[in-house]
């Protein structure tokens, strides 16, 4: 990714073309929210520079350098808004610190997206000259277009054998939809069926109505007739020991929606309810794992594993003493074995596959997963969750509570 000199920021302020850069004198009223809109617009990258877009704060419109305070705290809002769950897919941006002409400025730059459309709380912004305006149906098929011609990620490649046939589409209009879009663009109502599978990356265009793989994992009828290792593997096991006998055993296949629905159900039902009636005066009830926290590592595993050249699927073994969760797939991109969990610190094997949990209501921020879990089992009294990294997955274990 390229840096820039201060003398090059200037540049950038003084001469850049109007749809690349925005500026703001400060965060106050009404900034945040335009903002996040600029940031999906450079994203979403329409005119195709195929180069970063800016926004400086501290600097007014007529591109005059006011400066503000840029502290910690402001930095650490600016670079919330990647990952806050508002814009998505998670745009890849930079925050600084920066004192140009003696002043400083905070400045936010915007990388193009690979797999466009990018929205804003459902809407896809775009730029017009130095106007922010929401895309028509002509610019999201504009937008998806452009994928065709980026090293797109695994979870938007096309399936070629697959087509609408395979897909759930009456989830799609009545679930999905309701809940990826902005409700104004709907009551429009003036895109194709097919336009709206296109722009929310289901299938990888209009004129090539294959299912993506997030379409097939999301939406699919029969997932694993495309991708054979994208199921759950539970086990409930009477001991600690894998060659202990085996209380519950299934293999949870289906769309995620449906993976996560019964992996619940199978977490809840095993997560037994401990009754004390003599160490206070009134009944206590505590269950073996706090089950947000089991959650969020289990849901960790879906989203982040691979589905790419493995038949390998998610595994939960229940056991006695412990809970264990493997993923396929090692450490991704920025992260790595030593930087594993670190809350300020976020990749993602499969963007698109986490903008569509995110939708269904199943993460509600991105790269927060694993600090929540960690923070509700140690309210428990639980061990801290621990990780093994290796190339090819990764093992999560969480304790029960030592006595």
């Amino acid at each position: 990714m390229q840096q820039f000199t201060d003398a090059e920021l200037l540049q950038i302020i003084e001469f850049n073309e109007v749809d690349c850069v925005e500026f703001k004198e400060s965060l106050s009223g009404s900034a945040p929210q335009k903002i996040r809109e600029a940031i999906c617009a450079f994203a979403n990258d329409l005119p195709n520079y195929e180069k970063p877009g800016f926004v400086f704060i501290g600097v007014r419109k007529d591109r005059t350098i006011v400066g503000l305070s840029v502290t910690d705290q402001l930095l650490l809002q600016l670079a919330d808004m990647k990952t806050d769950g508002n814009i998505v897919p998670p745009p890849t941006l930079t925050v600084e610190k920066r004192v140009l002409k003696g002043k400083e400025v905070a400045v936010v730059k915007v990388e193009p997206s690979d797999s466009p459309p990018v929205r804003f709380k459902g809407t896809i912004h775009i730029r017009t000259g130095p106007r922010r305006d929401v895309a028509n149906s002509q610019d999201e098929r504009t937008l998806t277009e452009k994928r065709r011609y980026k090293d797109i990620p695994f979870d938007i490649q096309p399936i070629p054998t697959s087509g609408l046939s395979d897909l759930n589409l009456l989830h799609f209009e009545h679930e999905y939809l309701a809940q990826a879009v902005d409700p104004d663009i709907l009551a429009v109502n003036e895109r194709t069926l097919e336009e709206r599978l296109a722009a929310t990356k289901m299938i990888a265009s209009v004129d090539e109505p294959s299912a993506t793989v997030m379409g097939i994992l999301v939406l699919g009828k029969n997932p694993q007739d495309f991708l054979p290792g994208a199921y759950v593997q539970f086990l409930r096991i009477d001991g600690n020991e894998l060659a202990d006998e085996i209380l519950d055993n299934e293999a949870i296949r289906g769309a995620i929606p449906d993976q996560i629905r019964r992996l619940d159900d199978k977490l809840r039902a095993h997560n037994r309810i401990a009754v004390d009636i003599t160490s206070g005066p009134l009944e206590k009830r505590t269950a073996l794992y706090p089950i947000e926290a089991v959650q969020q590592i289990t849901r960790n595993a879906i989203m982040h594993r691979t589905y790419e050249a493995t038949n390998a699927p998610v595994h939960v073994y229940w056991y006695n003493n412990r809970i264990e969760v493997l993923s396929p797939g090692g450490a991704y991109g920025a992260i790595t074995a030593e930087n594993f969990g670190q809350a300020d610190l976020v990749d993602y094997r499969n963007p698109n596959l986490a903008e569509a949990m995110r939708v269904l209501g199943y993460v509600q921020r991105f790269g927060v997963g694993i600090t929540i879990a960690r923070r509700l089992l140690r309210e428990a009294g639980h061990p801290e969750p621990e990780f093994e990294i290796l190339d090819n997955f990764v093992r999560a274990t969480i304790k029960l509570v030592e006595k």
